[in-house]
């Protein structure tokens, strides 16, 4: 052999010496050289952090904005044009069902009612009389002094006034009820609002008085998902869908029931609109409020709860990556059944596993792991996952 051709198997033998090592580099594998004894150099175990899964009962629930509404509110306003003769209540003023709030002037009125009891009792004095006649009339009658024309005369002269005396009492009902309308009482219990007018104010019937509005008990309306509304149907017919209400963060939470679900679904939006009643004593509730709503449509008992952040999502579908007994890493098919701030119940896990959560990027099936140690900082033991070097 020359030195040329020395040369030229030297130069072919660095050249794929540099090839190798530029794969190797790459992160791809090498593949043995021909003529060379390769040893395959196994790839390291990679450091994950590992969790049980925990069994609780975990109550499923739906976040919502509503509105408070109150469940009545009335505006006031006159039957008659009258003048306001006195106010008997203060705006802001909480007053009970048939509290007087305001007179109008009733002078007429007034009037009018005994102008018609005193035609009442003219008519009853004359029935009095024709009745007297007629009872005479019968006894002469009987004695044959008085011919039955005559009796028969008086008998509808009776009936006359009978029928005119109850003519001037239904006259006399109406009147009282003209005279009604000068008092006005609040129709039920509640706040009053503003007050427009003042005594001496002349108001017919399209003039604003004030309104009352019924606080205890009050509603809130909100809308869901249609997706939520099987459950929602459901839970409401096995004894009702509790809701938790709360005006900010800082508030105070009350709690009511549904007491509304529409009868559709708003085929724009998608949604479904709901109302909840809630007691208010402490009027922590106000109408026109923005609140938030969390509804419990159910409860999963004994469900297995994971972190959110162990359930990956790929085009094969939905599963977590959990430790098997020979330090490898295997694939578990599971269905997230419902999430809950950092957490999630799901299926498909006997809750006995080690579910990795941390370092599960860098993982196939079948890949060896080892576990992380547990890094000690301030607050409590906290596991990375790193890789380590190779």
């Amino acid at each position: 052999m020359n030195k040329n051709n020395i040369g030229v198997i030297a130069a072919a033998v660095a050249i794929i010496g540099a090839t190798v090592w530029y794969l190797q580099a790459a992160g791809e594998p090498a593949k043995p050289v021909a003529g060379a004894a390769a040893k395959g150099a196994g790839q390291p175990p990679t450091v994950v952090s590992v969790i049980k899964p925990q069994r609780q009962d975990v109550p499923v629930e739906v976040r919502s904005n509503g509105t408070v509404t109150p469940v009545s509110s009335v505006e006031l306003h006159p039957q008659i044009t009258s003048t306001i003769r006195t106010v008997h209540i203060k705006e802001g003023q909480f007053v009970k069902a048939g509290e007087l709030m305001f007179s109008l002037d009733d002078r007429a009125d007034r009037a009018n009612v005994d102008k018609a009891r005193a035609q009442i009792a003219r008519d009853q004095a004359a029935l009095a009389d024709v009745e007297r006649q007629f009872k005479r009339s019968e006894e002469l009658v009987a004695q044959k002094f008085l011919a039955q024309s005559a009796l028969d005369t008086l008998r509808s002269q009776v009936d006359s006034a009978r029928a005119l005396l109850s003519a001037n009492q239904a006259a006399l009902r109406a009147t009282g009820v003209s005279a009604s309308y000068n008092t006005i009482r609040a129709p039920m219990s509640g706040r009053v609002g503003a007050i427009n007018v003042f005594p001496g104010s002349l108001v017919q019937p399209a003039t604003s008085l004030t309104s009352v509005t019924q606080l205890d008990p009050i509603n809130v309306a909100f809308t869901l998902p249609e997706s939520a509304l099987g459950k929602l149907l459901a839970a409401q017919n096995n004894g009702g869908v509790k809701v938790e209400a709360s005006a900010g963060d800082a508030a105070k939470a009350v709690s009511g029931t549904v007491s509304f679900i529409d009868n559709a679904v708003d085929p724009v939006a998608g949604t479904i609109r709901v109302k909840a009643r809630f007691d208010n004593r402490d009027s922590s509730l106000w109408p026109g409020q923005y609140v938030t709503t969390r509804l419990t449509l159910q409860t999963l008992a004994g469900a297995v709860v994971i972190p959110q952040t162990a359930i990956i999502t790929s085009t094969r579908g939905t599963f977590v990556y959990v430790v098997d007994a020979d330090q490898s890493a295997r694939q578990v098919p599971v269905a997230r059944l419902h999430g809950f701030g950092l957490q999630a119940a799901v299926s498909g896990l006997a809750g006995d596993e080690q579910v990795i959560t941390e370092g599960k990027q860098n993982l196939r099936p079948g890949g060896k792991v080892k576990l992380a140690e547990p890094a000690a900082q301030k607050g409590g033991p906290t596991r990375v996952a790193t890789k380590d070097p190779a």
